[in-house]
């Protein structure tokens, strides 16, 4: 394989092996460099040995990391919901040494469910804030990283990741409104209580007044005599009635007048 540098072909050989795979690290250079420089333009020529037989060199088109590199979407995505916003933090599809000419922005693609897709971009920080949503309402989201090669001009747009949704909490203003509502709730309930129990009370007065009514009692005497018919209920009955009091007889005594 030929490695087209600056100054002179780097030869790298992959030779006589069994896999599919082969580490294509050029020798001699920095062990910083996963493969070869971004930059460089690389050339790849394959063929197949079997025993004696060889086939005949297949060539694939030269390639730049940069220029032909597949953006995949941001990793580790965390949507915290705010009052009213959401922070959404993320990290790029792959590590990029430092200093390096390339560099990595965001766009954030989220719409409210259901609603029209809006887009929140170019962003070059790792921290997206969405701010002046609605609060107390549902927002779906996809996020996708693009790599802009600022020496030969060349941006490559990455893939959009996974939909998510959230729902953002509520802000002062709404709480507030809330708790009025909650309120304004309670007494009307409360209010509508009252109101059905003092019509009930007014319509069936009489059967409520009948129901919480005294019943009449059985006298004493009447009582124990139902527990034991033996006993002379006539005169206990006479025994406990009240005697006459001697005084309360008077005698009018009246004398003819002399002449």
């Amino acid at each position: 394989m030929d490695v087209n540098g600056r100054n002179s072909p780097i030869m790298v050989n992959c030779w006589g092996i069994l896999a599919t795979e082969c580490d294509f690290t050029p020798a001699g250079l920095s062990l910083d460099f996963l493969g070869f420089p971004m930059h460089f333009n690389v050339s790849l020529r394959v063929r197949a040995e079997l025993e004696t037989r060889t086939s005949a060199w297949v060539a694939a088109p030269w390639f730049q990391h940069y220029r032909n590199v597949t953006i995949g979407p941001p990793e580790n995505i965390v949507v915290t919901p705010g009052k009213g916003s959401l922070f959404i933090t993320l990290s790029p599809p792959f590590n990029i040494s430092a200093p390096s000419p390339v560099t990595f922005s965001y766009y954030v693609h989220y719409w409210e469910n259901p609603g029209n897709p809006q887009v929140k971009g170019p962003i070059h920080s790792n921290l997206i804030v969405l701010k002046d949503l609605k609060p107390l309402t549902v927002y779906c989201l996809q996020v996708r990283a693009e790599l802009f090669w600022k020496l030969q001009n060349i941006a490559r747009p990455g893939h959009l990741s996974n939909e998510t949704c959230h729902k953002t909490e509520a802000d002062a203003s709404t709480r507030f409104q809330q708790g009025i509502l909650i309120a304004v709730a309670t007494f009307l309930s409360l209010a509508g209580v009252a109101g059905s129990c003092l019509f009930v009370i007014l319509k069936y007065r009489g059967l409520i007044k009948h129901w919480f009514h005294t019943p009449p009692g059985i006298p004493v005497q009447i009582e124990e005599y139902l527990k034991d018919p033996a006993q002379p209920i006539l005169e206990a009955l006479d025994d406990s009635s009240p005697k006459e009091d001697p005084w309360d007889s008077v005698s009018v005594i009246l004398c003819p007048e002399k002449e």
